[in-house]
């Protein structure tokens, strides 16, 4: 079975999950990085803010998992021209000493917590950090269970961008553009289209991310991107969203609770693709995890199988899946929702832990999940973008993070 789920892993393009926060085990789930105690914020942080990594292990038994963090550039490979000293204080590869096992759950599992900085590591420079678990056991870094990434910013440079939907294809129908401009502020640059790496990303999905665009406007102060085709996303629909908070109870959009041995059950209301613009409150993917009793959320929510519907004709073309934030920014081989003839729907049991979730159905076409024949393509919908600005100035030896923007449009355009 482990092999098959490698297998399954596997079949995704290395580059679209290289930097990925995921589960590389069976026995892993619900891996997180939390940012200020806010889980609706992006793994994004100032330079010493403080950044929870969390997951849990299906087991009460206890297991010494080991945790090794690295500074990665900003394509997320090793920044092996430092050495460990130049951007770690403290001591890397130690032990997860902060766990608890869950209480009055059907499924057992043990909560592991692990929070930078802590009195063993303090991060010191700005950039993209990958922190990978391992079991006290392993030899390789190929026996990883589970890795988390998250991003430590300094604010050197500033970022102006808008989003319209007013773009270079069409006006006012399928698609936002974004523009944005780079202050370069206290930072020297004298080849912006060498020094400068860009990151853009439609809420917070790799699969549709715009890495390295060139700025087509230079000065000595600042570079601008505008009138870019790369610039132009897909403006998809309102994300759905569902609630459990009780295992015994339907909550919101939950269509009935059930009980088989040994987990319990979720069936959410049937979707269909939308001809119109709907709008719903939603937060672009993300999920909190909650019960009724909104105490110990981590050890108390228990796990259960949710099953998505989409109700439409069979259609041609990629694979359906079901996505959010949840499913680490790519469509992943777990949530490939599979057609029932008799019922006339796409369908696909997902094991998650109780809480509240957003999540859309995407059809793979060409390694990108397309929404234009599940969910629809509307100009009004909300939607996050999140701008990363690296840089590395001639003789510099890794990609600093020297600005962030996070922009949300809100259907006035």
């Amino acid at each position: 079975m482990k092999r098959i789920w490698h297998i399954l892993l596997m079949l995704l393009p290395l580059s679209a999950v290289a930097q990925q926060t995921r589960s590389l085990s069976e026995q892993i789930h619900t891996v997180r990085v939390v940012v200020d105690d806010d889980p609706l914020l992006p793994p994004v942080a100032p330079l010493g803010a403080s950044v929870e990594v969390s997951f849990d292990a299906f087991s009460h038994e206890y297991t010494r998992y080991i945790y090794k963090v690295e500074l990665c550039n900003a394509d997320w490979t090793p920044a092996a021209e430092l050495f460990e000293s130049d951007w770690l204080e403290g001591f890397n590869e130690r032990p997860i000493d902060d766990y608890e096992t869950s209480l009055n759950t059907t499924l057992l599992y043990t909560h592991y917590r692990l929070t930078f900085p802590n009195e063993d590591a303090r991060l010191l420079l700005p950039g993209n950090y990958r922190v990978r678990v391992f079991t006290d056991d392993a030899e390789t870094d190929e026996e990883a269970v589970m890795e988390a990434c998250f991003s430590l910013y300094q604010p050197d440079m500033s970022i102006r961008a808008q989003v319209s939907s007013n773009t270079d294809i069409d006006f006012n129908q399928t698609h936002q553009q974004l523009t944005y401009a780079v202050g370069y502020g206290t930072r020297r640059v004298v080849d912006p289209q060498r020094e400068l790496k860009t990151v853009v990303m439609q809420n917070r999905r790799w699969d549709t991310a715009v890495v390295n665009l060139q700025p087509n406007i230079k000065t000595t102060t600042s570079a601008e991107w505008t009138h870019q085709r790369g610039l132009i996303f897909d403006a998809g629909a309102e994300f759905h969203k569902f609630e459990i908070l009780d295992v015994r109870l339907n909550g919101m959009n939950v269509d009935r609770m059930e009980w088989f041995d040994p987990f319990h059950h979720a069936t959410l209301f049937a979707t269909t693709p939308q001809h119109n613009y709907t709008s719903d409150a939603d937060v672009n993917g993300a999920y909190v995890i909650r019960h009724s009793g909104d105490e110990d959320n981590d050890t108390q929510c228990d796990y259960l199988y949710v099953h998505f519907l989409l109700q439409t004709p069979q259609l041609s073309g990629g694979d359906v899946y079901v996505c959010g934030q949840w499913d680490n920014g790519f469509p992943d081989p777990r949530y490939r929702m599979r057609y029932n003839e008799k019922l006339r729907a796409y369908e696909v049991a997902v094991l998650l832990k109780q809480g509240y979730y957003n999540y859309q159905f995407r059809q793979l076409e060409d390694r990108v999940g397309r929404t234009a024949h599940t969910e629809g393509n509307f100009y009004q919908t909300e939607n996050e973008y999140m701008i990363l600005v690296y840089h590395r100035p001639q003789g510099a030896r890794y990609d600093a993070l020297v600005g962030f923007q996070l922009l949300k449009t809100d259907g006035a355009y």
